[in-house]
Order: C-alpha cells, then structure tokens, then sequence
C-alpha cells in the first residue's frame, strides 16, 4: 500500500514537471496558435498567471480578429482571479469600449466598477480608486437599471462613499488637533457640503464650533468680535441641528463664554467710543 502511494506521488511529479516543460516550450518556441491554444488551457485550469504571460504575448498577432474578443475577456478576467484589480478595471474598460455589443459586456462593465472597489483602499490612502468605482458603478446603474447587479452596486457606492466621507472628516479633525483652526473649519464645512447626509455630521458640526471657539476665544482684537458671533452662530446652528447630543452640556458652558467675552468686549468699544 505505501508503495502504491510512493509511484502515484512519483507519477504526479513526472506529469507536473512535463506539463510545465511542455509549457515553457510553448511559451518560447510555440507557433502562435500553439500559444493561442495553451493559454486557453492554462486559463481553463485556472493556472491565471501563465495564461495572462501568453495572451500578452499573442495580443498583438491577434488585434482585429475575432479570436481578440475572448482573449481580451479571458485576460479581464485572469487578472481580477488574480486580485490585480486594477489592471482587471482597465481590461474590462477596454473590453466594454472594444466590444459594445458582445453578450458580456454588461458582465464586463460591472466587473471593471467591482474591480475599481476592489482596488479601492483604506480611507487613510489616497482614494482615486474610490472615486473610479463610484463613477463606473453609477454608469452601471445608470446604462443597465434592470441588472440583478443593481441592489449589490448600490451597496458599493453607499460603502464607497462612507468610506470618502470619513477621509473628509478625519483630515478636518486633524487639522483641529494641529491647532489649524482656520483649516479644520473650512475642511469641516467642505464635508458638510460635499456629504449632505453625511453621518459624520454631528462631530462634525461639534468640532467646527470648537474650532470656532478656539479661534474666536484667542484672537486678536481686530477679528475677535466677527470670530465670536461666527462661533456663537456655529453652536446655535449646531444645537438646532441635535439638542440631544451627548456634546451639548459641553458646547452651552462654551457658549456663555463665548457671549460673555462678546459682552465685554462690546462694552469696551463703547467705552471707549465715549471717550
């Protein structure tokens, strides 16, 4: 019995060592219909990387033949089995240009935006790829509205878009912990604006009235008194927009800060008005 077991292990070694002979041989040396025929193979045994090194070898012998439309989705394909996600979007691009009117083109066009999302990274990483899969997927939804991909692709652009959502937030809060008030506030009002239904909204608007406050409350005296009614206008923003926020005790106590220096200083100035 163990015998047994040693000559099928030996077999499949000597089937597995002629099989990568025959194609490097292929590869190197083979006609280009051999090659054609071996990269379908490898492609069909899901071997997805020696057959992408052979269709990019016979792409250009076979540009503007049929055989080209299957090789370009294979190739498509090959790569997104191979997580190269964003050399998959760009082939299946290129296949929905190419092929518009092929029975897989609306496979295609969703693959190269899932591809796009795929790529996508974290939201601390520079996001084009994010941006690409938003795009792509909202022309899906848009050229097909009857796909079965249509509840799916929503769901992407709702993750995507979050995704872009907290990039915006986290740089504007960094922008306040650096003590870049000016920054953080235009960077929290950009969220606000870009992102109308953004969940980040209530931090949002907390850490803009903060840095407001900070701005207003050690300003100099030229723009102080514009800085604290701009501040005093955030908070009465921010406490009509959530009464209920765990922030507001803390926000109201700033508040009356805010109106007390507001007084004084109006005091001052007709003070010394009269004078």
């Amino acid at each position: 019995m163990q015998k047994n077991k040693i000559y099928i292990f030996i077999l499949l070694i000597a089937i597995g060592v002629s099989s990568c002979s025959e194609y490097q041989k292929v590869l190197n040396k083979g006609t280009v219909q051999d090659q054609y025929q071996m990269a379908t193979k490898m492609y069909e045994s899901q071997k997805y990387n020696k057959a992408i090194q052979l269709f990019e070898k016979i792409t250009p012998s076979y540009r503007g033949k049929p055989q080209m439309e299957r090789i370009q989705y294979m190739i498509a394909q090959a790569h997104y089995n191979t997580k190269q996600y964003t050399l998959a979007a760009y082939y299946f691009d290129k296949f929905v240009k190419n092929y518009p009117k092929s029975s897989k083109v609306e496979e295609s066009a969703y693959l190269s935006a899932q591809s796009y999302y795929l790529a996508s990274p974290i939201f601390s990483l520079d996001q084009k790829d994010s941006y690409e899969a938003i795009t792509a997927l909202q022309n899906f939804i848009y050229k097909y509205p009857n796909s079965p991909n249509i509840v799916d692709a929503n769901k992407l652009i709702k993750e995507l878009t979050h995704k872009l959502e907290k990039k915006s937030f986290e740089i504007a809060k960094q922008y306040y912990h650096t003590t870049d008030y000016i920054a953080a506030i235009v960077a929290f009002d950009n969220l606000l604006s870009d992102y109308l239904g953004t969940s980040y909204k209530e931090e949002a608007l907390y850490y803009k009235f903060k840095s407001a406050y900070e701005l207003a409350i050690n300003s100099y005296i030229a723009k102080k008194e514009e800085r604290l009614l701009n501040a005093i206008k955030i908070h009465e923003r921010f406490k009509r927009s959530f009464p209920n926020s765990e922030y507001i005790n803390e926000t109201d106590k700033l508040s009356i800060n805010l109106n007390e220096e507001y007084n004084s200083l109006t005091a001052l100035k007709t003070e010394t008005n009269g004078l």
